[in-house]
């Protein structure tokens, strides 16, 4: 069970729900610092509105508004993403695109089409389809190797987690060439005990290059791990004018 599907679990635990899901929920929390936090600020919220008058709206405001959200959440979420591939100085990339901006980057490992787009379907919880790459993103692309920074109004995390989110804009701020801790992005969020939690965001970064978790490292300074293998983060770094310590 991810951290970005506890959230939407809570309620479930304080209502009628399955044992099973129950005890998985539970068992997450005990495990997971940055998520008990969470659901701490969560279960105080939830006692103060408690204890609020209960409101007589003249015509079941309160229906209508969760009826409309309902309805905007599934709008949303039924939008499809557009899969394109396009040519990059490190081989080809698949890249999920909503309207004109960049939702899923994915460096080509050799699977077929139709496996990259049942991958990206159920990273994203979306419908993929399969499409041509519009010339901005041909620009897009361009203009972030030859810069190593991206164009914020490009890209969107808005499906991630604010906590997911403030990691990964985090890491937009390191410059290129340079690599900061998993300790440093945890606190430079303000969450300075939940470098494991960043570690796990890195670890599922839809939007690596562009949201440059590569520049991430352990606190010894080690390169630790990248979802494309040591040697592809050590050549980005390299490309980028990055020089290990002596």
């Amino acid at each position: 069970m991810r951290c970005c599907e506890i959230e939407v679990l809570w309620d479930e635990i304080r209502g009628d729900c399955t044992a099973s899901l129950k005890q998985a929920v539970v068992a997450h929390l005990e495990a997971c610092p940055p998520c008990q936090e969470l659901y701490e600020q969560y279960e105080g919220v939830a006692y103060r509105l408690s204890n609020l008058p209960k409101p007589e709206p003249s015509c079941n405001l309160s229906a209508r508004v969760l009826q409309h959200i309902a309805h905007l959440r599934n709008k949303f979420r039924s939008t499809p993403v557009t899969l394109a591939h396009a040519p990059t100085p490190i081989g080809r990339v698949y890249v999920g695109l909503r309207e004109d901006r960049i939702v899923y980057l994915g460096i080509d490992t050799g699977q077929s089409l139709e496996r990259v787009r049942e991958h990206v379907e159920a990273r994203l919880r979306r419908p993929v389809i399969v499409g041509d790459a519009p010339a901005w993103l041909h620009d897009t692309l361009d203009a972030y190797f030859a810069t190593w920074q991206i164009d914020d109004q490009r890209v969107d995390l808005s499906d991630l987690t604010p906590f997911e989110q403030a990691a990964l804009r985090a890491t937009a701020t390191i410059p290129p060439g340079e690599v900061r801790s998993y300790g440093w992005v945890a606190t430079t969020i303000g969450r300075p005990k939940a470098a494991r939690a960043v570690g796990r965001v890195m670890a599922r970064n839809p939007l690596p290059l562009l949201f440059p978790c590569h520049r991430v490292v352990d606190s010894t300074g080690d390169l630790h791990d990248y979802g494309y293998g040591l040697d592809l983060k050590a050549r980005l770094l390299q490309m980028e004018g990055y020089r290990p310590p002596g």
